[in-house]
């Protein structure tokens, strides 16, 4: 680590954040389509480069990383002149003779700590945000997707200058180095345990932070749901990735009366995905595979404490360690003593929990941890409007898994423990902007002079009307 470097970087952005305070949206279109060029021309090796770290379907890449990022940045480029722009607001009666506006400025230096299960996406799509908002931007990308880092690096040196978007990889002391310097901004992906110590690093230097965090996201399947439909949707979102997404169903609620047709519609599912010809779905080009073998291990842990405490393998369960191959595994029989019950599982094991009762369901969610998502399946919407109504999280999506993130009109981040801020879209330009109040007053006669001491009748009067009427 290169603790020189680093520090020349930060001063140099701290200067630059200066001027960009006055940027126009010329100049951020400009950087925006930049890197979109850049991204458009390199798509191979930003395939290649994630294939490297943990063996991405081409498609599944395309789809996940690439297009969502260059989604981000084509509304960025759109909407920018919009979302730049003094906003108006009302003048009340007490205010009579001012005028109100809230102007969005750049925050100024901001960090990004990205992960490695989206190292591409969830690196570059915080930074679309930081340059629609004005803001300079360290990126410091995972360690544990190398490949992909080395390419970040590459892309940011070839596009930009240090002194507006910087890179530095390295294991964990430089993320430590990087967090002990007083940014204006901190925008961190990654798990609730790690959030806990950037937002104690920030609290240092009074940084405002943008954590976007994890948990154990629910799906809650209904009774009348179509069952067919719901295991289409849950395979797909739980798998896609090998199990690696932040908004991956954790777990399936499911009515006790559906729970063994839900099996065999998920089984089903499963199958026609990844293993339409029989031959296996560790020879399927479709499935990802687990980012290391640190990571296997540790599902693998939680799986043998789950079998251990009665769990029942439906299907899934083989491992091959030599290409980090976890095989898509469904668990019955599951209960709140096992590990993969409380800890964020965070790959291909799918734990499927019966219930009699919604409101048996509801109690279950809501004595966990609030979830960055979560799913309800029902064709009733008076079922669905209560999940909606009576447990809180970061989402709720209605018939469907993991959509919601590529919405740009709609928020995407958590609540409590699956995180603070929102980010995407316009969310994500306000989470680099300090939303600045403006209020300019007239020269001369104000409606506040006549309370101004000493309070003789006149002001004891109006404050009296005041009190009463407004």
């Amino acid at each position: 680590m290169d603790k020189t470097q680093i520090d020349q970087v930060f001063d140099a952005q701290k200067a630059q954040s200066l001027k960009l305070r006055t940027s126009s949206k010329a100049q951020r279109v400009k950087k925006l389509e930049d890197l979109q060029s850049w991204i458009d021309a390199n798509q191979d090796d930003i395939r290649k480069a994630i294939f490297s770290d943990f063996k991405k379907p081409f498609t599944e890449t395309n789809i996940s990383e690439i297009f969502v990022v260059n989604s981000d940045i084509k509304h960025a480029i759109k909407n920018i002149g919009d979302w730049m722009s003094p906003e108006k607001v009302s003048t009340p009666l007490t205010m009579l003779g001012s005028r109100s506006f809230i102007e969005y400025e750049p925050k100024g230096v901001s960090l990004i700590i990205s992960p490695w299960n989206y190292p591409f996406n969830l690196a570059i799509g915080p930074l679309v945000s930081a340059i629609a908002a004005g803001c300079t931007a360290i990126i410091k990308p995972s360690e544990l997707t190398p490949h992909t880092s080395a390419l970040i690096r590459r892309l940011v040196d070839e596009v930009f200058e240090s002194q507006d978007v910087a890179v530095f990889e390295g294991e964990a002391d430089v993320a430590q180095y990087l967090l002990g310097k007083p940014f204006d901004h901190i925008f961190f992906t990654g798990s609730p345990a790690i959030g806990k110590v950037v937002m104690k690093a920030a609290a240092e230097h009074l940084s405002s932070v943008t954590l976007e965090l994890g948990g154990k996201s629910p799906a809650i399947i209904d009774s009348n749901a179509d069952l067919k439909d719901a295991a289409d949707k849950i395979i797909w979102g739980k798998f896609v990735n090998c199990g690696q997404t932040c908004i991956a169903p954790d777990y399936i609620l499911v009515q006790n009366s559906i729970t063994e047709q839900l099996v065999v519609a998920l089984t089903d599912a499963l199958n026609k995905m990844y293993n339409p010809k029989g031959k296996g779905i560790e020879k399927s080009k479709d499935y990802a595979r687990i980012v290391n073998g640190k990571h296997l291990q540790r599902l693998h842990r939680l799986l043998a404490d789950a079998t251990e405490k009665g769990a029942r393998i439906i299907t899934g369960g083989q491992v091959n360690s030599n290409e980090n191959y976890f095989e898509p595994t469904l668990l019955t029989d599951v209960n709140a003593g096992m590990l993969v019950m409380q800890e964020e599982i965070f790959g291909p094991i799918l734990p499927i929990v019966p219930y009699e009762s919604l409101d048996e369901a509801i109690t279950y969610v809501n004595a966990q941890p609030k979830p960055l998502a979560l799913y309800a399946f029902s064709k009733s919407s008076d079922i669905t409007d209560q999940v909606i109504a009576r447990t809180s999280s970061g989402a709720v999506v209605v018939n469907d898994c993991v959509l919601h993130y590529l919405q740009h009109e709609l928020p995407f981040g958590g609540v409590n423990n699956s995180g603070i801020g929102k980010a995407h879209g316009k969310f994500g330009f306000l989470a680099f902007s300090n939303e600045k109040a403006i209020l300019k007053q007239r020269i001369g006669l104000t409606g506040s002079k006549p309370l101004y001491p000493p309070y003789g009748f006149a002001g004891k009067k109006i404050t009296k009307l005041l009190l009463k009427w407004f």
